[in-house]
């Protein structure tokens, strides 16, 4: 396992995200793809976030990322779709004919939190500490 470090501190943490379009229209091909995922690369280093996966369907991505504590995501993925709509409108103008009021974005998302290991071996190993030595914590 590689942890990332800063000046203060060791962390590991890695988003799922997923993103759908307005109304789930299938607007999205392979060139769209790839040109989402090049405004991705170029925004996400200002917010501290790098791309780790990527991929999509007809109507959504699914992006993998690591961030650092300091990271604004909310922020960041506000940036990404807007940048990312203005960017798809205008070099590829035949979507417009395909969305709602030319919104390219949903306004909902998916935003989860993944790690090394699952949640029930946290949780096993958070309830087995104190337990070695007798301690018992609460």
């Amino acid at each position: 396992m590689q942890l990332d470090t800063n000046n203060h501190s060791v962390f590991m943490l890695h988003y799922h995200l997923i993103m759908c379009v307005k109304y789930r229209n299938k607007v999205i091909d392979d060139e769209i793809s790839i040109r989402l995922k090049e405004i991705f690369v170029r925004i996400a280093p200002t917010y501290n976030i790098t791309l780790e996966e990527w991929n999509h369907d007809v109507d959504h991505v699914h992006i993998l990322f690591r961030g650092q504590p300091n990271t604004e995501i909310s922020k960041f993925i506000n940036a990404y779709k807007s940048a990312s709509s203005r960017i798809i409108k205008k070099e590829f103008p035949m979507i417009r004919k395909s969305l709602w009021k030319e919104m390219f974005w949903s306004q909902s998302f998916c935003l989860l939190t993944t790690g090394e290991a699952a949640v029930d071996i946290i949780r096993q190993y958070i309830q087995s500490q104190g337990k070695k030595d007798g301690k018992q914590g609460s």
